[in-house]
């Protein structure tokens, strides 16, 4: 702008008004082009940003309000609510404890105190922002918004952005190296050619003789020097990552994927390996008890027939003693709104426990009246059981337990014969039970014990027993693998990523369940967690690369083994979670990924993304949006420096044997638009291809300019200015120019080949390895609108802003010509391609390392 300004006030001295102010005048127009459509592009991503934040808060939580259960927005809730708390949720608003058991709230973000607190009767205040980390309970509302603890908290901190991705770390670096470059470049070009000015003035014995227009020759020479430094610094680099990004961000959002951290989108590009959690990930979360076991009998649930003929054939006090232990001990609610509908809310097992004991006929408000709780112990994926006592109206009191099969059986002595009657449970009896639970498991059901203990006195400080049971039922509860999963496992196979399942279900259910999906395979491990944490480091460094399953794990072997993957194999991992428990693994991989509709309010804190419809899919999606931001950043890379490589070289040759740089400041700003803004905008915002899952995964040692990109780079560089530069030497002769205006002429043709070249560069660069260039370019319109853009500016720049831009206009021969010598190089890049690199060094050597064997690329891989 300095430059612009010294321009006009030299030019107008010289030349007059107004040709003096056209130079000048022509940088100013420029400046404010680039600016504004970088600040436009900016301001766009801005709000997307702001769009995608305002999700990230949508928290939703159990509310009673005028008599009637409710899901709300934390943002509607008002003082006098009743907000229902269980484990993992966040505390929407500052509370008092009303009811509820073991609730344990972590307080850690507002204290800062690791200990969690118990919340109770006597100790009965609630704080926003704190978390659930043990048992349930109601609160009344009593301060809400701002006016919170946390939201005084928060009034004190402004809001800070999202931190760097290492991508654009990495490309910054990047963009100082090459601005480092041009600026050497830059003060090289305009030495020289004021040196040779200064010697042309010598050699004509006019060193003493200055005149204004000698001042606007030496400010030209300037301007040049500041616009190769203007080129040179790829500025479009952090502007074509954040487009990338925010152009995935929005994508993914409306795939039901919502992005939390800018850097775990490219990072998902990277990874090797996905955890994923086997319920409501890879099945569809709606739970339905398709078989019992009750009184030695398996029995088979379809429809209301099936549970007609079940209510025949079962004694009445079988029945009640079935309905007390579903009715008692659940964490679920049957709510009616205010249409008298009935709902149930509570995790999918419970609500399918919930549907079949109210289609046996079950009232759940009776049962609820009838007893009084004494205590409950919730379920946790460390006990893997939930257990109530309650006061019986004849007095004495009664236990239920309810959990995995194996934990609960072993908890049993005894088991309900068909008169209801507890009888003692054999050996024999016992296996024929475990029996009766593989075989269930063995069927894709998730298992489930029903058991009681009646006692005659409450126990110590009211607690649960832990042994001497009377089994009641075995529960077969179905749910269904997604579909699109199975496809979705092969595609990330294809693409060198492992998945694995880790799961507190039973192993043979999840066997059953891995083989559907097509993830656990001949040669692939399923292991329990308890076999898993028994192992010593040399024998986990021998499996863990087999392990396709893991059953019956504990939240610590997660992580361990997510910690292991990562450190020992230096693998990129991701995982999928849904509860508290999952927190830590979530934390600890490279991309955690929380569930939107199963996951509590701590996994998706810990979590990089949500995946709001809890679905494999999604997850897969997200990888091939990943690897698109990564591939599409390294297109738009190797189309930048291109054109560096050829400004830079071009202005410098040339400045240094004929004394004058062919491309003028005005120029060389709308090539810099051209390949930084518009080149960003048309490159980084390509939309992923299924080829993009069919090669390895970005290794962590692999360079971000890879051998393939510096071929295309060399090779486009050398043929640009092997043209141009026979058009600077030789042009007028080759073309036949002669007049006083030969080197206007020239000049402008120079600059339209200049442009051409990059505008089908471009169209090379959407694929750095493929032939197949025209690929899916006719549906991407933002691409094509950035081309058919550039092609109509150019021409309104030579033909009708010549007197701004110091073109004059051209005939048509001389506009096929500029566009001939673009087109060529089109066969140039397909040329190129054919000379072969072997990109995937680094991606080798990693595999190689961690005992992987890499895939097979091109035909072999179809």
């Amino acid at each position: 702008m300095i430059c612009a300004a010294v321009s006009i006030g030299v030019g107008v001295a010289t030349e007059g008004w107004p040709s003096g102010m056209y130079d000048g005048v022509g940088i100013l127009i420029s400046i404010f082009l680039v600016v504004a459509v970088t600040a436009i592009s900016d301001y766009k991503q801005s709000l997307q940003f702001r769009d995608l934040d305002r999700e990230k808060k949508k928290i939703f939580v159990h509310v009673t309000r005028d008599g009637c259960r409710e899901k709300l927005s934390i943002y509607d809730l008002v003082v006098g609510d009743i907000v229902h708390l269980s484990i993992g949720d966040q505390v929407p608003a500052d509370g008092i404890f009303i009811s509820g058991y073991s609730l344990l709230i972590d307080e850690s973000s507002l204290s800062g105190e690791s200990e969690p607190v118990n919340v109770y009767e006597d100790r009965p205040f609630l704080l926003s922002g704190t978390k659930v980390q043990d048992g349930s309970g109601k609160m009344l509302v009593t301060t809400v918004g701002m006016k919170t603890e946390w939201g005084k908290l928060m009034e004190t901190l402004g809001e800070g952005g999202d931190d760097e991705t290492p991508l654009q770390v990495k490309l910054n670096g990047v963009a100082t190296v090459i601005g480092k470059i041009g600026l050497g470049f830059a003060v090289l070009t305009f030495l020289v050619l004021t040196a040779r000015f200064l010697v042309e003035k010598a050699l004509k014995n006019e060193i003493t003789d200055w005149s204004s227009a000698d001042a606007l020759i030496l400010l030209n020479y300037f301007a040049i020097a500041v616009t190769i430094i203007v080129v040179a610094v790829p500025e479009g680099l952090p502007l074509a990552v954040t487009l990338s990004l925010a152009f995935a961000m929005k994508k993914l959002m409306n795939d039901w994927a919502l992005v939390r951290h800018l850097s775990a989108c490219e990072t998902m590009g990277s990874a090797s390996c996905i955890c994923t959690d086997k319920t409501g990930t890879l099945t569809t979360n709606h739970m339905v008890v398709t078989k019992i076991w009750l009184c030695r009998k398996a029995k088979e649930i379809k429809g209301t027939d099936s549970v007609d003929v079940l209510k025949q054939e079962t004694a009445e006090n079988v029945l009640t003693i079935l309905s007390q232990a579903i009715f008692k001990n659940t964490a679920a609610e049957v709510v009616k709104d205010k249409d008298g509908k009935q709902t149930i809310l509570g995790t999918p097992t419970e609500s399918a426990l919930l549907e079949f004991g109210l289609s046996l006929g079950g009232d759940f408000d009776g049962q609820l009246r009838e007893n009084k709780v004494l205590k409950v112990e919730p379920f946790s994926s460390v006990r893997k059981k939930m257990s109530v006592l309650v006061a019986r109206p004849d007095g004495g009191v009664r236990a239920f337990c309810k959990g995995a099969s194996e934990i609960i059986l072993s908890l049993c002595d005894k088991f309900v014969d068909k008169n209801g009657e507890p009888v003692p449970l054999s050996e024999d009896q016992f296996n024929l039970v475990l029996d009766v639970i593989n075989g269930f498991a063995c069927g894709a059901l998730r298992t489930l014990c029903l058991a009681y203990k009646d006692m005659d006195e409450v126990p110590a400080e009211s607690s649960i027993p832990e042994s001497g049971y009377t089994l009641i039922a075995v529960v077969g509860i179905k749910d269904p693998v997604r579909p699109g999963v199975k496809q979705a496992v092969q595609t990330c196979q294809a693409a060198g990523i492992t998945v694995r399942m880790v799961t507190g279900d039973n192993i043979n259910t999840a066997k059953a369940i891995a083989r559907e999906c097509g993830i656990l395979t001949e040669d692939g491990i399923a292991i329990e967690g308890q076999d898993f944490r028994n192992k010593s480091p040399e024998q986990l460094k021998e499996i863990i690369p087999k392990i396709q399953v893991m059953a019956r794990s504990l939240p610590l072997d997660k992580h361990t083994l997510v910690t292991h993957l990562r450190k020992m194999f230096n693998e990129v991992v991701a995982v999928t979670g849904d509860g508290t428990n999952d927190a830590p693994a979530l934390h600890e991989a490279d991309i955690g990924l929380a569930m939107g509709i199963a996951g509590t309010e701590v996994a998706k804190e810990s979590a990089d993304v949500i995946i709001l419809n809890d679905n494999f899919t999604t997850i897969v999606n997200v990888a091939k949006w990943g690897r698109a931001i990564y591939i599409n950043i390294q297109k738009f890379v190797q189309f930048q420096l291109t054109v560096n490589v050829v400004a830079l070289v071009i202005n410098f040759v040339s400045a240094c044997i004929t004394g004058s740089a062919p491309l003028t400041a005005v120029q060389l700003l709308w090539v810099n638009m051209i390949m930084d803004t518009l080149g960003a905008l048309a490159l980084a915002t390509e939309p992923p291809t299924n080829e993009l899952m069919k090669r390895p995964p970005v290794g962590k040692g692999m360079s971000f300019i890879t051998r393939a990109m510096w071929r295309n780079i060399i090779g486009q560089s050398i043929y640009q200015l092997a043209v141009l530069g026979v058009l600077i030497f030789g042009g007028k002769k080759l073309l036949g120019l002669h007049g006083s205006d030969a080197t206007d002429v020239l000049n402008s043709v120079i600059f339209n080949t200049f442009v051409f070249c990059q505008v089908f560069n471009e169209i090379n660069s959407r694929d750095i390895e493929k032939l197949n260039i025209f690929r899916g370019m006719f549906s991407s319109w933002i691409f094509l609108l950035v081309i058919a853009s550039t092609v109509a500016f150019q021409a309104i720049i030579v033909e009708f802003l010549g007197t701004f831009a110091s073109t004059v206009p051209l005939s048509w021969q001389l506009w096929v010509l500029s566009i001939v010598i673009g087109l060529i190089g089109l066969p140039v890049g397909a040329v190129l391609k054919c000379i072969p690199v072997d990109s995937n060094e680094a991606w080798k050597k990693q595999q190689n390392h961690t005992g992987y064997e890499p895939l097979p690329s091109g035909p072999d891989l179809a």
